[in-house]
């Protein structure tokens, strides 16, 4: 049976102390107005609760969760910023809505396409996404996207990975594509999926420069997410290389370029995110079509988890 939904209006603080509409699910005590950050409830995880911007405590994180009224396809979030990719309406495209702690609009940036990945910098300055263009998935052939980044400090925009210069080919091929930035922690470097030529490489950006280069010792590697020390990167590695088989869940350690395989053996179609230095989340959808928020380690042991039920796009605050 369905959980029935009691709406209530309430002052719920996100992040930073913010004053939004908040969702209590069926079976979860009424929550009194907030005003302030938690200061008892420890670490929290932003993640969608039905499309909806939410927050779930990091120690229960299957307990109960504020829901705000914000609507998103995808969300990250990182040192007070919020990047919410907006739905496509039926009337309207969609765009990039850069939020502060109390959900107020720091920038929106009109979009073509359908959201798929967004990631936020850890000092909260850059923000990345990624459209697909034509398609909707990256096991299809002849799909298109476009990966765009804005730098909040400056406001400087680039719409396209595609306006890079891309070190080694004097010419980029027609059949190029781009997806899945992570940044470093310099807000100038980043990660990101070059495809050409039906081989998915790791890609290093250099944002000033506005120059990229594909790492070609690191191959099948999609949709990377830099671990919180910056030595390794969890990413989705296409079974047998063929994205037709499904995806791994994968880490690569930068210096040896040594792969772990996860515990989880699962298809996971999604750009991995790090809870801390030791674990790994992402999402996967059940026969029901809802989605769930798993977990792992990152070292290739242990058994996968649910850590938030009904939930996708997870981050860490």
């Amino acid at each position: 049976m369905k959980n029935r939904l009691l709406v209530t209006l309430v002052a719920a603080v996100l992040l930073g102390g913010v004053a939004v509409g908040y969702t209590v699910l069926s079976g979860t005590p009424p929550q009194e107005a907030a005003h302030s950050v938690p200061t008892t409830g420890g670490p929290r995880l932003v993640v969608l609760s039905n499309g909806k911007l939410s927050t779930v405590s990091r120690t229960d994180p299957a307990g109960s969760r504020e829901v705000t009224e914000q609507r998103c396809d995808r969300v990250y979030s990182a040192a007070g910023t919020i990047s919410c990719l907006r739905p496509v309406g039926a009337l309207k495209a969609g765009e990039l809505a850069v939020l502060n702690s109390d959900l107020e609009e720091l920038k929106t940036v009109p979009l073509t396409g359908f959201p798929n990945r967004t990631r936020v910098s850890a000092s909260g300055r850059m923000v990345a996404w990624t459209l697909f263009v034509d398609g909707h998935s990256y096991a299809a052939n002849g799909f298109s996207t476009a990966t765009g980044i804005l730098d909040t400090k400056t406001g400087t925009l680039v719409q396209s990975l595609e306006e890079f210069a891309v070190e080694g080919l004097p010419q980029r091929p027609v059949d190029t594509n781009f997806w899945g930035v992570t940044f470093t922690a310099d807000d100038n470097r980043f990660y990101a999926t070059m495809s050409t030529g039906g081989h998915r490489y790791l890609l290093e950006g250099d944002f000033a420069a506005r120059k990229v280069r594909p790492l070609t010792d690191a191959d099948n590697v999609e949709c990377p997410s830099l671990s919180p020390d910056g030595t390794r990167i969890a990413y989705k590695k296409a079974v047998d290389g063929d994205p037709q088989k499904g995806w791994r869940v994968s880490v690569l350690d930068l210096a040896t370029r040594r792969i772990t395989e996860l515990a989880e053996t699962r298809s996971v179609d999604d750009q991995p995110a790090w809870i801390d230095d030791r674990t790994v989340a992402y999402g996967l959808q059940r026969d029901d079509g809802l989605n769930d928020v798993w977990s792992v380690p990152a070292d290739g042991t242990g058994t996968p988890a649910i850590l938030v039920p009904e939930a996708s796009s997870p981050a860490p605050i």
